[in-house]
């Protein structure tokens, strides 16, 4: 069982249980080991954010629950770090937009592509598409293949845990793409329309919530929201933050080495 010898008074439970569970991933073929290496470069600058949703993510996130809503056919793009983190979440989500989930790895095989359906299924997901001889265009990996009745067709695509390869690749079909990643300064967040920089453990439940809440709203109010909505002056307000607290640990380690000199 996940976290089975971890305390939850440890400092560090959260994050060494969401490890945990993506090890876990990779026992039951949903996970790739390279999945493992992605995740340890996103706690990383998880870290440089305080390890909590800033103001700029809260923007972008209110702004994506604005764009899914208005869309004609929102696709939501579903990989085996996504599925072990946030997969009930990614559920919830395409029920309240009555959105399909796709499956998309970059370290492509049938089999795990089967086990992730089959993961899906379980937690009651209903609308599940596989790649199916849809191809995104200039893309080399096995990112390239897509659904037909999915991507092909979105208008709106959100894939978090992305790379920024197929993040180009949707752009450049006129397609909207919102994503979550922790990182501002890789392709993806500087390629996608909308960029949530947060945790997706994080992001998922407050995305469920708000776009819950504007379903109430009507297509103008929604349209403001995404009016006023700059993604390139999210980014700099993450990078912006990274850059203060940083700062602010850097004093604090000063100040600590001259207390234990005296």
């Amino acid at each position: 069982m996940t976290g089975y010898h971890l305390s939850k008074s440890h400092p560090r439970y959260k994050s060494l249980y969401y490890r945990d569970l993506l090890a876990d991933g990779v026992k039951r073929g949903v996970t790739s080991l390279q999945g493992l290496t992605a995740h340890g470069r996103g706690e990383a600058f998880d870290y440089l954010l305080e390890e909590k949703t800033c103001h700029f993510a809260q923007k972008a996130t209110e702004a994506a629950a604005s764009l899914l809503l208005l869309s004609d056919y929102p696709v939501l793009s579903i990989n085996g770090n996504t599925t072990m983190l946030a997969a009930k979440e990614f559920i919830s989500l395409a029920k309240i937009l009555g959105a399909p989930i796709e499956i998309n790895l970059f370290h492509f095989s049938v089999k795990r592509i089967k086990q992730i359906a089959v993961h899906l299924k379980k937690l009651g997901a209903t609308k599940i598409l596989l790649p199916d001889g849809g191809i995104l265009p200039k893309v080399e990996s096995a990112r390239r293949m897509i659904s037909k009745e999915g991507q092909v067709k979105a208008d709106t695509v959100f894939v978090p845990l992305e790379d920024g390869d197929r993040t180009g690749a949707l752009i450049a079909m006129d397609k909207r793409v919102i994503t979550v990643d922790l990182n501002p300064l890789s392709r993806t967040a500087r390629s996608a329309t909308i960029t949530i920089v947060d945790n997706i453990v994080r992001t998922m439940p407050i995305l469920i919530e708000t776009t819950d809440a504007y379903k109430k709203k009507s297509d103008k109010w929604l349209q403001a929201k995404l009016d006023n909505y700059d993604n390139q002056l999210v980014l700099s307000e993450a990078i912006l933050t990274i850059r203060k607290n940083l700062t602010a640990l850097s004093k604090h380690s000063v100040s600590y080495d001259k207390i234990n000199r005296t």
